[in-house]
């Protein structure tokens, strides 16, 4: 498949980066979820869809969030804060099979919970690797999402996975899937593309710091 050339990062990618994450707390049941106060931004998406490597790459810090080649590695919420009253969340992945029917459910119940009852979170960013579009599990996590008007923005990850053309073709095809109002953008790790994008939807949901 072909790979674009990688494009260097731009001035305005260094200078407007997320103020400094620092890892806050994990929590594996609801009770584990820091004060419900402030405003928080979500984290969430298939497994192996480059979730975590988008939170570091967007928070501006190498290993905020953990990122491993095997999917399914979240299997808590984690927290990370941006000073008092902001924060990120990275939720656990969905779709991965290869996981006891136990702790799937588990997780299930975790994030369902999180994003039906939390009412700190102002915005959440849903990751769907470029290649494989906009899947039935990812349609189904934005109709459950629909009754609470959550405010939700698209990064198609590993663009460079794509030729220019062939990634332009398939943002238009999730675009039709998703309706004229919403908010994506292509992302890629490796050239940052998307990341100011990212950024400036983080800067909106979470205002200015206190």
């Amino acid at each position: 498949m072909y790979t674009k050339a990688p494009r260097l990062s731009s001035d305005a990618d260094l200078r407007n980066p997320v103020p400094t994450a620092v890892f806050l707390k994990s929590a594996a049941s609801p009770a584990d979820f820091p004060a419900d106060t402030g405003r928080e931004v979500a984290f969430v998406g298939r497994s192996n869809s480059g979730k975590s490597t988008a939170v570091n790459l967007i928070a501006g810090a190498r290993k905020l969030a953990r990122v491993s080649k095997t999917p399914g590695r979240t299997q808590l919420i984690n927290f990370f804060t941006l000073g008092e009253s902001r924060r990120l969340v990275d939720l656990p992945g969905y779709g991965f099979a290869r996981v006891n029917p136990d702790v799937q459910a588990r997780w299930q119940r975790l994030l369902e919970t999180y994003l039906r009852e939390r009412a700190a979170l102002v915005g959440l960013v849903v990751t769907i690797d470029i290649r494989r579009g906009l899947t039935q599990l990812d349609e189904q996590l934005l109709r459950w999402l629909e009754p609470r008007e959550l405010p939700v923005a698209i990064l198609l990850t590993k663009a460079d996975k794509l030729s220019r053309g062939a990634g332009l073709a398939q943002r238009r095809e999730v675009a039709k899937g998703l309706g004229p109002t919403a908010r994506l953008t292509c992302f890629s790790a490796l050239t940052r593309e998307g990341v100011a994008e990212a950024r400036a939807w983080l800067d909106g949901w979470l205002g200015p710091p206190p």
